[in-house]
């Protein structure tokens, strides 16, 4: 009896040093994930591609290992027949997964991913839907990171720096201002009484 061979994975992932992440604990972690999905059907990785300091919203082709991956598609003798991440939302950004899986269709290279249990089909919608999902769901994490580093307001020019415009009051009211009314003198009132 002869033991099947396990299939071969190239396995893909990326962190980013605008969300202050240890880049050694992400791809483990991505591993971790990627490795759980495929051992139970006969999967082991034999090659990595891991993208350090390089943004999602970069598409596959600009970011360094993402780019050797493609090319390496191209290849019959890569070692691999399938692709696995550990995280969709790190690995494919705003609409990059249906730039990027007909490549893989093309060359006849499976993507596999966690959150669909196993290799997409790309002829499946409800498939196309959960990636597109994870897309527009990174696309709003990095927006919140950037949003959070950044300053929330313009700063504000120095007291010695203020112009007249920055030192007039702003009104609290929309009434229009009426002119000052002169002051009339009290009357004295003397006290009435039985005797006056």
């Amino acid at each position: 009896m002869t033991t099947p061979q396990p299939k071969p994975f190239a396995f893909y992932g990326r962190v980013s040093t605008e969300d202050n992440q240890d880049p050694e604990s992400s791809r483990s972690w991505q591993l971790t994930r990627a490795t759980t999905l495929i051992q139970p059907h006969g999967g082991r990785i034999v090659t990595e591609y891991f993208d350090v300091g390089q943004s999602r919203s970069l598409p596959w082709q600009r970011r360094a290992q993402a780019n050797q991956l493609l090319a390496a598609l191209r290849n019959p003798q890569r070692g691999f027949s399938a692709v696995v991440v550990g995280e969709p939302h790190r690995a494919f950004y705003g609409n990059q997964f249906g730039l990027t899986v007909p490549l893989f269709a093309h060359y006849g290279v499976e993507l596999w991913v966690p959150e669909i249990g196993g290799p997409i089909d790309p002829d499946n919608e409800a498939h196309e839907l959960v990636m597109s999902v994870f897309g527009g769901m990174s696309k709003g994490e990095r927006n919140r990171i950037s949003s959070a580093s950044a300053p929330p307001w313009p700063p504000r020019p120095s007291s010695r720096a203020a112009t007249s415009a920055d030192a007039r009051p702003t009104a609290t009211h929309s009434r229009p201002r009426t002119p000052p009314q002169p002051r009339q003198g009290r009357r004295r009132q003397t006290p009435q009484g039985p005797h006056s």
